[in-house]
């Protein structure tokens, strides 16, 4: 299992760079940044800067969306960045939630998200593509960069659509059932559209805190329970809560759910979340002791999440980033060594066979 980090990018900016580069060291693979540049400074200027004080890691928005940003310049920021510093860039896209909705903006649809996903993957990668009904390519590439996109969503057209589209599947909540349900659904579309089912990784991303407060520790993650309610109450608009197209698992929570202010989004104590159990927050996140964390992060890769990206947005960042990376990223080494040796010992055995 990869492990990734979401980061917010509040002033100072030097306080993300130095989180990732801790990440870095600690053996994370991705470092993600929201991408609401109203609420948030703008994440591609620092993700630039992160590439610049790394080595390795590959960083991207978690998530972009079709509306915010021209797409042509999206990709062209993409481009760019792979071009100073290796292909070190992925594309999270959604349709779009506090980044739009802040300024007074809708969600876009997932057929823009979609043509969005094709538009900016084909420019960076060199190609030609038709945009607005004109053949456009970047003249400045010689050779163009695969940039792995990852689509995000929770409902079964969203999941049908990132399945037959996307190179990564993004669920935002750490349930291992929810996780099953939707997985399933985007190997479906991928079925579907004539791929093979494994051709869509998956990334859980969802908040860690690691300690033995456990009271605090939900205070501390409502929040999350609250942002992820935005996209579910979509969902219950759409598709009813007793449809049966969505699990009661995801949808029950937000009946009691009122107005949203998106200026605390994301962020611990928002006031916006008070309607979110304790249930959720324990399903939804990744809480407790080192052992609670390593049980459930085994029980997601067995289920075929390939990597874990950790939002950290509470009191204790400093404590859990390290504790994940003197721990639990090791426990989680230790079992792809495991299953690598036990696949080396039976490889013999299947070819006498």
């Amino acid at each position: 299992m990869d492990f990734g980090l979401v980061l917010q990018t509040d002033p100072p900016a030097t306080r993300v760079v130095e989180l990732a580069q801790r990440a870095e060291a600690h053996g994370f693979t991705h470092v993600w940044v929201y991408d609401s540049p109203v609420l948030w400074q703008e994440p591609f200027v620092i993700l630039g800067r992160i590439l610049a004080e790394t080595e390795r890691i590959r960083v991207g928005p978690m998530v972009t969306n079709p509306g915010t940003r021209d797409w042509t310049v999206l990709a062209s920021t993409f481009a760019t960045l792979n071009d100073l510093y290796g292909p070190r860039t992925v594309c999270g896209m959604g349709r779009g939630d506090s980044a739009l909705r802040y300024i007074g903006r809708s969600p876009r649809s997932l057929q823009e998200m979609t043509d969005a996903m094709r538009i900016v993957k084909g420019l960076v990668a060199g190609e030609s593509v038709v945009h607005n009904g004109r053949d456009i390519a970047f003249p400045w590439i010689d050779q163009g960069w695969e940039l792995p996109m990852w689509g995000a969503g929770y409902g079964p057209r969203a999941l049908d659509c990132i399945g037959r589209n996307a190179d990564g599947f993004i669920l935002q909540l750490a349930d291992p059932q929810i996780f099953e349900w939707t997985l399933t659904a985007v190997r479906a579309g991928a079925v579907a559209a004539g791929r093979e089912a494994g051709d869509v990784a998956a990334c859980v991303a969802a908040p860690a805190y690691v300690g033995d407060d456990l009271a605090h520790q939900r205070e501390q993650l409502r929040w999350f329970g609250g942002m992820v309610g935005n996209h579910v109450a979509d969902l219950v608009n759409r598709y009813g809560g007793d449809s049966g197209q969505v699990p009661k698992a995801l949808t029950d929570y937000v009946k009691g759910r009122g107005a949203y202010d998106y200026s605390h989004h994301g962020r611990a104590g928002n006031p916006s979340t008070d309607f979110v159990p304790d249930e959720i927050i324990d399903r939804f996140c990744i809480s407790g002791a080192v052992q609670d964390h390593i049980a459930k992060l085994r029980a997601l890769a067995g289920l075929g999440a390939a990597q874990f990206a950790m939002y950290l947005m509470h009191d204790a960042q400093d404590q859990t980033l390290e504790t994940y990376g003197k721990h639990i990223l090791p426990a989680l080494r230790d079992d792809g060594g495991r299953e690598a040796m036990r696949s080396d010992t039976a490889a013999p055995s299947a070819v006498h066979a």
